[in-house]
C-alpha cells in the first residue's frame, strides 16, 4: 500500500498548477505575438472610421430613396438630413411621410459632426457626405471627403 498511496500524492503533485518556467514561457510567447500583432492593428482604427463613415452614407441614402418613393422628391437642402427622422414643415412638405420616420436617429460621421446633404447634388440627385478627419474640404487618406458619389 505504500507504494500506491506515494504514486497517488505525485499524481496530485503533478496536477496542481504551472511551473514557474511554464508561466515563464506563456509569457514570452504574448509577448512576441504582441510585438507583431500590435503595430499592424495600430492603422486599423482610421480605416475603420473611413469604413463606418461609407455605411452610415450608403444606410442614409437608402433611406433617401424610401422617402423619394413616398413623397416622390428628395428632401430639400433646406429640409436637411432631418427630414429622415422628424416630418419637416418647411416647403415642400411631403404629402406620405412615413409614421415614424425613416431613421430612429441621425449618426453623426465618426469624427463627431453632422453629414452634409446637399439637394439637388454636384455630383447626382443628392450629395450626402463627410469632410473627414479634419473637418474641411479636399484633403487626402483620412483627411479626404468621403462621399456617396464615390466607388468603394
Amino acid at each position: 500500500m505504500g507504494l500506491k498511496a506515494s504514486r497517488a500524492r505525485r499524481a496530485v503533485k503533478a496536477d496542481t498548477g504551472l511551473t514557474l518556467i511554464e508561466l515563464m514561457v506563456v509569457v514570452v510567447i504574448l509577448s512576441i505575438l504582441a510585438v507583431v500583432i500590435v503595430p499592424r492593428v495600430i492603422d486599423r482604427p482610421d480605416q475603420a472610421r473611413v469604413a463606418r463613415a461609407q455605411a452610415d452614407i450608403a444606410a442614409l441614402a437608402a433611406a433617401l430613396d424610401l422617402y423619394r418613393l413616398d413623397n416622390h422628391a428628395y428632401p430639400s437642402t433646406e429640409q436637411g438630413l432631418q427630414a429622415l427622422v422628424r416630418r419637416p414643415t418647411a416647403p415642400p412638405v411631403p404629402p406620405n411621410w412615413a409614421d415614424g420616420g425613416y431613421l430612429d436617429r441621425l449618426p453623426d460621421d465618426p469624427w463627431g459632426r453632422p453629414y452634409q446633404y446637399l439637394a439637388p447634388g454636384v455630383h447626382g440627385a443628392f450629395d450626402i457626405f463627410s469632410l473627414g478627419a479634419d473637418g474641411r474640404p479636399g484633403g487626402s487618406g483620412v483627411n479626404a471627403v468621403i462621399g456617396n458619389w464615390q466607388d468603394d
